[in-house]
Order: C-alpha cells, then sequence, then structure tokens
C-alpha cells in the first residue's frame, strides 16, 4: 500500500465535508433558493459600487446597523470567555512562576523574621517599599493569591467545558462515510466475489475494526454498505487527566502551604521533646494552622553514635554513619524503640521527623559571686569545621551580683600547637577541651529586645577573662573548675554528652501532589504516544461495472507516523476477507 501522491492538504481536509454538506442540502432541499438570495447579495453589491456617491451614501445610511453596546453581563461574559482560555491558563502559569522569584530574592518572614528585621535595618530607603508591596511575604501576598486564584479558576474554566464536549464526541457515532474514500491519504481497493452477501462483508469488517481497538458504526442502509471506525479517544483523556492532574497538584499545594508546618529542635542526650508549640526552637506555621493539628507524641534522645573512618588515609577521620537511638511515646500511651538515621525519618502519625545536625554538648555548671549555681546543665555547641571545633556562647542572667556570660571553643581531641595554641586532631571526644573568654555587666535582656542566642552584646559588660588581660583566658578538661577573678563565682566543665538536630514536618498536602503527579506523567504520555485514527470500510460496485469492490480509507487526526503501518495491516486483513472473490487488487 502506497501513500497517495501530493494531495492538497485542503481537498484531504474537504472529503469528508462533501459527503456531509451535501447530505445536508439535500435534505434541507433549500440549496437552489439559497444560491439566489447569494446572486441577489452580490448583484446589489455591484449596484451599491456602481451608483453615484450621493445615491451611493443614502444607501449605505440604509443598510448601516446600529451594534448594541456591552452591558455589565455582556463584560462578564466576555471576560469569563478570555479568562477561560488555555492561551490564558499558561501565561497566568507563567507568571506564577515569575512572582515567586522575589521569595528566592528576598528574605521571607515565615522563613526568617530576624534576617528581614536585619534587611529592614540595612536598607533604611528601599526596605519599607519593599515591605509595603508584600516582597517579605510573597507566598501569602495578596498579588501572588491573586494570580494563583486566577490560574485555579481558568484552568477549570477550561477543563469543564472540553470535558463535556470529549464525553459528548464519545458517546457519539465516527463520522460519516466520505463519498469518495480515494482521496483520504491511505486508501485502496479490493475486488470481491460477487457472490458474496454485502452486509456480512461489512459486519466482519466492523469485526476485525473492534479487534483493533476501533469504536465502530454500522451504514447497511442504501446503495453503499459501509462501516465507520475510530480510534484513540484516550488521547484526549490523557490530555484531560493532565490538566486536572495539574488542578490537583496546585491544590495539594495550597492545603500543604495552608495546614502544614515545621519546626526544629536541639535534643541532648537523655532529654525528651513532646509535639507542642513551646518545645519548638524554631517554628513556621502554614497559614491556616491550627495548634490543635499537632499530632500528640513525645521523642526521647538515648543516645547518639557517630561512626568515624578509620582505615581511609584520604578520608581518615570524617562520619561514615549517624545513629540516634530514640524511645517514642504515642498518643494511645504505646512506646517504643526506634531508630532515626539521615535520610531515614521516623513517622509518627502524619508527622515526620528528620535528623538535621549533630554536635556536642559539654555540661557546664555556673557559681555566682555568692556561692550560688546559676546555671547548670549541656550547652549546645555549632561545629566550626570536619573535626567539630564547636563555638560555645553561654548567657547567665540569672548570676549575682552581676549577670555573666561565656564564648569560647570546644575542641574534642585537644592538641597542643607549636605557637602554643590548642586545636583539635580529631572529632571523636578523645580529650575534650573548652577555652572560655568570661564578661561580667548587662546582657541587655531584661529589655525584651530578642537576642541571637549565638551573640552576646558586650556593650554594658567588661571583660573578665581573655588571653589580652592578666588573668588570662580559661581553659578546663573535664571535670575541672576554674575560679573567676574578683570574687564573681566560678565554671565548672562536669562532661561531655553528643545532641542532635530534628526537623519535624507535617504537610497533609505531601502525598496527593506525589498521587497527582503521576498521574499527570501517566495523562502526558497517553496523550503523546496514543494516536487518533479513523478508517472507514465501504462496499461499492467496481468502477469498471463488473462486479463489487471492498473500498477502505484511512484518516489521522493530528500527526500519526504510525498511520502507514495501519493501512497496511488493515489491507493485509481485508484482503484474507475478500480472498474467496478476489482477482486483482488496486492501491495507492
Amino acid at each position: 500500500m502506497a501513500k497517495a501522491d501530493n494531495v492538497r492538504d485542503s481537498e484531504l481536509a474537504q472529503s469528508e465535508h462533501d459527503a456531509e454538506a451535501q447530505d445536508g442540502l439535500e435534505a434541507s432541499g433549500h440549496s437552489s433558493q439559497e444560491s439566489d438570495e447569494s446572486r441577489a447579495a452580490s448583484s446589489s453589491s455591484e449596484e451599491n459600487f456602481a451608483a453615484p456617491a450621493g445615491k451611493k451614501a443614502g444607501k449605505a445610511a440604509k443598510a448601516d446597523v446600529d451594534v448594541p453596546a456591552l452591558g455589565p453581563l455582556e463584560m462578564l461574559r466576555w471576560a469569563w470567555t478570555q479568562l477561560t482560555t488555555m492561551r490564558t491558563a499558561l501565561f497566568l502559569l507563567l507568571l506564577l512562576a515569575i512572582a515567586a522569584v522575589p521569595g528566592s530574592l528576598f528574605p521571607q518572614r515565615s522563613v526568617d523574621a530576624n534576617k528581614v528585621a536585619d534587611y529592614l535595618t540595612n536598607n533604611p530607603t528601599m526596605g519599607p517599599w519593599l515591605d509595603r508591596f508584600q516582597f517579605f511575604d510573597v507566598y501569602s501576598s495578596v498579588w501572588f493569591s491573586a494570580i494563583y486564584i486566577l490560574l485555579f479558576i481558568s484552568l477549570i474554566g477550561c477543563i469543564i467545558p472540553r470535558v463535556k464536549k470529549h464525553w459528548e464526541a464519545m458517546r457519539s457515532a465516527p463520522a460519516r462515510t466520505p463519498a469518495r474514500l480515494s482521496r483520504l491519504p491511505y486508501s485502496g481497493t479490493i475486488e470481491l466475489d460477487s457472490d458474496a452477501n454485502t452486509d456480512d462483508v461489512v459486519r466482519e469488517a466492523a469485526a476485525i475494526l473492534k479487534k483493533r481497538g476501533y469504536r465502530t458504526d454500522l451504514r447497511l442502509d442504501g446503495d453503499r454498505p459501509s462501516v465507520g471506525a475510530e480510534r484513540g479517544y484516550v488521547r484526549e483523556t490523557g490530555n484531560l487527566l493532565f490538566h486536572i492532574s495539574l488542578v490537583g497538584i496546585l491544590s495539594s499545594v495550597a492545603i500543604g502551604g495552608m495546614f502544614s508546618y515545621i519546626g526544629q529542635r536541639i535534643l541532648v542526650e537523655g532529654e525528651s521533646f513532646v509535639n507542642t508549640l513551646v518545645a519548638y526552637d524554631s517554628f513556621r506555621p502554614g497559614t491556616a494552622f491550627n495548634q490543635d493539628n499537632l499530632d500528640p507524641f513525645a521523642v526521647r534522645l538515648d543516645n547518639f553514635k557517630v561512626e568515624f573512618d578509620r582505615e581511609s588515609s584520604t578520608h581518615f577521620g570524617q562520619p561514615i554513619s549517624f545513629d540516634a537511638t530514640v524511645d517514642v511515646t504515642k498518643s494511645d500511651g504505646s512506646t517504643s524503640r526506634e531508630q532515626l538515621q539521615v535520610n531515614h525519618p521516623l513517622r509518627v502519625g502524619s508527622t515526620d521527623v528528620y535528623l538535621v545536625g549533630n554536635g556536642y554538648a559539654p555540661e557546664i555548671t555556673v557559681r555566682d559571686g555568692e556561692g550560688n549555681i546559676a546555671f547548670q546543665g549541656p550547652v549546645v555547641g555549632v561545629p566550626q569545621d570536619g573535626v567539630y571545633t564547636s563555638l560555645l556562647v553561654l548567657k547567665v542572667p540569672d548570676a549575682k551580683p552581676d549577670q555573666l556570660a561565656f564564648t569560647g571553643f570546644l575542641l574534642p581531641t585537644a592538641v597542643m600547637g607549636s605557637d602554643g595554641v590548642s586545636f583539635s586532631a580529631d572529632p571523636a571526644a578523645v580529650n575534650p577541651q573548652i577555652s572560655f573568654n568570661s564578661y561580667y555587666g548587662d546582657l541587655g535582656l531584661d529589655g525584651g529586645v530578642p537576642q541571637n542566642v549565638y551573640v552576646i552584646d558586650t556593650e554594658n559588660m567588661t571583660e573578665l577573662n581573655s588571653r589580652k588581660l592578666e588573668a588570662g583566658g580559661i581553659t578546663l578538661n573535664a571535670g575541672q573548675t576554674y575560679t573567676l577573678p574578683d570574687g564573681k563565682g566560678s565554671i565548672s566543665f562536669d562532661g561531655l554528652k553528643r545532641y542532635v538536630g530534628i526537623d519535624v514536618h507535617h504537610d497533609p498536602g505531601k502525598l496527593p501532589v506525589a498521587i497527582f503527579a503521576a498521574l499527570a506523567l501517566l495523562g502526558l504520555a497517553t496523550s503523546l504516544f496514543v494516536a487518533r485514527r479513523r478508517a472507514w470500510v465501504a462496499v461499492t460496485d467496481s468502477p469498471s461495472g463488473n462486479g463489487r469492490i471492498i473500498e477502505y480509507g484511512l484518516l489521522a487526526r493530528g500527526e500519526d507516523p504510525r498511520l502507514e503501518d495501519e493501512s497496511a495491516k488493515l489491507r493485509s486483513l481485508l484482503e484474507d476477507l475478500a480472498a474467496r472473490g478476489t482477482h486483482s487488487t488496486s492501491e495507492k
């Protein structure tokens, strides 16, 4: 079967339309009348052009039609039509992506309010204007929400009419059989035995098409019995599934943004965390968050182990694995021991607990000038390098007669360098040592202004210990105590523990997003790889006047590079059908 020679696209598209137009004109019986009216209109137009200027102007004035002005209802209809076009939906999707860019360029209050405050302080001119236009609250801003809502409405307005139209197309019969199948891109004829029953041949052809996945419609009335068939409706189904899934993804993301929350907490060995608002070190709720949505559970860190590389010469001392053993108490009172590892979160109810950090927390006791314990407990160190040299900051506002503050470093494995300065030679706690500078005075905490826990405001404080002073700095190994100068008290290094940083995530939209994303991929693949085709098989008189022939034709609805193979397979099946009376064949 060879492809048709250089037939114009307009003729191919018109082949099916010719038969429908002809049937419609015959059924109406007004073709000649419409033709006469057209000629009359044409003649009238020619007269207008041929008439004198004054007369032509008079006739034109009579022919003018007053176009009514658009009222509020018509304007709403026009706006709805413009909004619910796919072009508008794509434009809004692009606009939403652009609108999200400021969220990555400027600090966001929902992520870090301190950074926003610092930005406003450092940019006194531009900062207030950006704040006025909600550039520090992008994802909850009026303009971002407006684009998001318009995109929803546009997509839904596009999808609903298409679903209705597709449903009607699936329930309707395939297109009428064209009068000239030979004008289709792929067609052919097969001679049929004169004794064959034409209706039975058409029925068997319909059965062949059904086996190949076509939906068929028998047309046995008249002198030209035929069958119309169409397949590939699932292509549009996949297209609609993709768009519906896109709406589902956007809806799920919106639900997640409203009802989700993310919190962080530092847990030292032996400490417990209860899932309540006051237990978090930092907390970022969704816009519609309610504390009643917190899953009731508690997590206690029993111990934390880090395995370091001790064999490789190039990666010696690098951590290999992190393993936290935790005791989990659920809402029903049941307790279980779980292992919390990197990339292996702990799931409690609908909440996920992730292991995101770790370090050392030396246990320190501070006594004030009156001999009372002003502070006792672990101090979280912030690792600064690969050997866990950790920054330590300790504020003691309860000390008397003066408030105290300490800043320094923890060295897990302290080794004295050639310059007389200690450093950590290994990340494991082989010889832990802390070094402090001390201050006394007013910490500035009583003014109610929030401070960074790792920064000491020394404006109203006096340095008590440092290498610059005669008293020198404070250096303590585990189990040692140092007495502060001027009777300000003492500080003791009681021991060393490990801590972990956990992230607590609750996102009700996460699972729906995954489901809709999978459906979107399925719909996209279906719409790309499923072909929409039409096929017709008819039994008619042979052009030579001797006997009858099977005539067939195929037409693709869009691009279909496999249509030629489909035509060859269909011809082979039809030849088998007509084998009892086939003497010669012709094809193009």
